[in-house]
């Protein structure tokens, strides 16, 4: 029973953390250090693939209009756009690959990267305020967000949506909604990919066998339940709100990793 309940505590910390600017892997790995148990490689997969299932039913019309519509020039050019920042992201992936990285397994440079990213968070959004309110997605908005997903890959904590959310604001796209929904959309096929990657290495190396399938299945549908709602309020609180709570959330929750665990650990 307890760890049931442990596998849903999971499954609603991935589902909360997976698409807020707060980073679902570094929120994973301090909860399996402070009680919650480490989990099996094709577990953490499975719920996260959960959360990528939310926002694809989330913006289902906006993708099929988008694959559907591509001879009109405006969705064709936000398709090529989306494209090349996938593409970046994969080739940019597989150099990262090649080179043997390695997730962290210590709570400390997770700490660090949420306490750095928060007042970077602060610093993207007083610098955005100043712009002129802007929409559209440009080249240089997309090629740099590529980037920026394979820098929140290599450094656990600084949050995948929060890194190419503020690199689109501050890269031109100074429009909250217009920027998120960008990040979004461009990680619907990055994470897919990465989730399946995943899962082939694991089910190559016969982590399958052993897995305890009624928690993965569990862990799934409680990370798309909650990713789905999760993914909902904040498409509606950032219409009128700043990410600066996400921001002043981040640096308290670092400096109190960092005040709270040993060096090193």
């Amino acid at each position: 029973m307890n760890d049931l309940i442990n596998v849903i505590l999971l499954g609603i910390i991935e589902g909360i953390t997976e698409f807020l600017p707060v980073s679902s892997t570094g929120h994973l790995l301090i909860a399996e250090s402070f009680g919650l148990g480490a989990r099996s490689d094709l577990f953490n997969v499975g719920i996260q693939a959960g959360a990528i299932l939310a926002i694809t039913l989330i913006y289902w019309k906006r993708i099929w209009a988008l694959l559907t519509r591509w001879r009109d020039p405006a969705n064709r050019a936000y398709l090529l756009k989306l494209c090349v920042a996938f593409l970046i992201t994969c080739v940019l992936g597989l150099v990262v690959t090649h080179y043997g990285f390695k997730l962290p397994e210590t709570v400390t440079p997770i700490a660090w990267a949420l306490l750095v990213g928060g007042f970077w968070m602060l610093g993207a959004e007083a610098i955005a305020a100043r712009q002129a309110d802007r929409s559209e997605v440009t080249w240089r908005v997309a090629i740099l967000v590529g980037v920026a997903q394979i820098v929140a890959g290599i450094f656990p904590g600084t949050s995948r949506s929060g890194a190419t959310i503020f690199t689109a604001l501050l890269a031109g796209t100074s429009n909250r909604p217009a920027a998120t929904e960008f990040s979004f959309l461009v990680g619907i096929p990055t994470m897919y990919v990465a989730t399946g990657y995943e899962l082939l290495k694991v089910l190559k190396g016969g982590g399958a066998a052993h897995e305890d399938w009624r928690a993965l299945i569990v862990g799934f549908v409680v990370s798309l339940v909650v990713a789905f709602v999760a993914v909902k309020w904040l498409l509606g609180y950032i219409r009128t709100h700043r990410f600066t709570w996400f921001a002043w959330y981040r640096i308290a929750l670092g400096a109190a990793l960092l005040w709270l665990i040993p060096a090193g650990a």
